[in-house]
């Protein structure tokens, strides 16, 4: 029975006078409740959760429940609001970019005092972002930095040229490359072109890979090395297994591969499943050494089985908390403390950056890292 209505009994003969008043209170009851739900929530949209506070309202728009991390982020950034007593709106853009920049306009509208936007496309959102400087709402660029506008108030990241850097060196110890071992074959794979922390991460990984390629200890037999022709569009693991396929027909008929650089944790099992369809994995061609990123749950399990060698650990929980100490120092009118003043161009202004650090994870440490810390439970590995 919803609150505040009443069952009619007709065979009783109630007063009918006494019937309405009720009737209409209840009317009226309900009204209010509608009236208070539209002041505070957006409707029944889907992957939004709000909650009544005493702070501000942040708005925060991830770019799609499909991949475990944003559902990650999306949680933690919440619970982190919500503890300090802020409203939250969180919804998901489904990695279609007109629709979180409709999703963001609605946020606007409804008067939020923060935006925390982890971008479908970096450079997709400055007319919105224009607006909301208009309306002096503070904006936090999420993961990934929001380009060409003035709007954007603070950047809360990863090092992710340091993300770069220790999946290359991973592959560099692997294959004994510092103490003159080679020649060894390796392809190299990137992250979508509109997120600029993918053209950050491929600096960090030719920052090590460069003088390796160059004396000759690296050999990319594809000769796609220039990041326009190793992106992966929307960080797609369809995308990166059908480029894997196309690389071993052409390139790998009778050569094995030592090595691919992988930047992200789906695209890791993409080429996986791409090498094993032709007799990788088995004792007589046992797989290349293959990187990742994120530290999602499948690819964790694939370290531990032996097949994916290591993945970037981003302790999502650190953003969370980051994003939460920069909203509570706008709020109490402070400036919030930042690690980076000069790197982080998006075109029209540097945005100050506040970094956390990246670890990597391989079988040797999986159990101290992400089970230890409470990040993943055992139950959660299958263990």
């Amino acid at each position: 029975m919803k609150p505040n209505e009443e069952k009619v009994n007709y065979n009783k003969g109630a007063n009918r006078m006494s019937r309405i008043k009720k009737i209409l209170t209840g009317i009226l009851a309900l009204g209010l409740v509608i009236f208070l739900t539209a002041c505070g929530n957006d409707g029944d949209v889907e992957g939004e959760s709000s909650s009544e506070g005493s702070k501000g309202t942040v708005g925060i728009a991830m770019p799609t429940q499909s991949e475990q991390r944003w559902n990650d982020d999306g949680a933690n950034l919440v619970a982190e609001l919500e503890e300090l007593g802020y409203e939250t709106i969180l919804q998901f853009g489904e990695d279609d970019v007109q629709n979180q920049v409709s999703q963001v306009e609605k946020m606007i509208t409804r008067g939020v005092d923060y935006l925390v936007i982890a971008s479908i496309d970096g450079s997709a959102l400055t007319d919105v972002l224009q607006t909301a400087g208009e309306q002096d709402i503070k904006v936090i660029a999420y993961d990934r930095l929001l380009m060409n506008s003035d709007h954007v108030d603070y950047y809360v990241t990863f090092d992710n040229f340091g993300v770069g850097v220790i999946g290359a060196e991973y592959i560099e110890e692997e294959l004994g490359l510092a103490d003159g071992e080679g020649p060894y074959n390796i392809e190299l794979f990137g992250g979508s072109p509109d997120d600029n922390n993918a053209v950050i991460n491929y600096d960090g990984y030719m920052s090590v890979f460069q003088q390796y390629i160059d004396n000759g200890q690296l050999v990319v037999p594809s000769g796609q090395t220039d990041f326009n022709q190793i992106a992966t569009l929307r960080w797609d693991a369809a995308t990166a297994q059908e480029r894997m396929d196309n690389l071993i027909s052409a390139h790998y008929t009778d050569t094995q591969i030592d090595a691919i650089f992988s930047p992200y944790d789906p695209i890791s099992l993409s080429i996986i499943a791409s090498l094993k369809g032709i007799g990788y994995g088995t004792e007589e061609m046992p797989l290349p050494v293959i990187t990742g990123q994120d530290a999602t749950i499948p690819s964790v399990k694939s370290i531990i089985a032996g097949e994916q060698d290591s993945t970037i650990f981003k302790d999502t929980r650190l953003l969370g908390e980051s994003t939460a100490m920069v909203i509570e120092a706008l709020e109490n009118g402070e400036e919030p403390e930042v690690d980076d003043t000069e790197t982080y161009d998006n075109g029209n202004k540097v945005v100050p950056t506040i970094l956390q650090e990246p670890v990597i994870v391989t079988q040797e440490n999986y159990q101290e890292e992400l089970i230890d810390s409470g990040y993943y439970t055992e139950a959660d590995l299958d263990l």
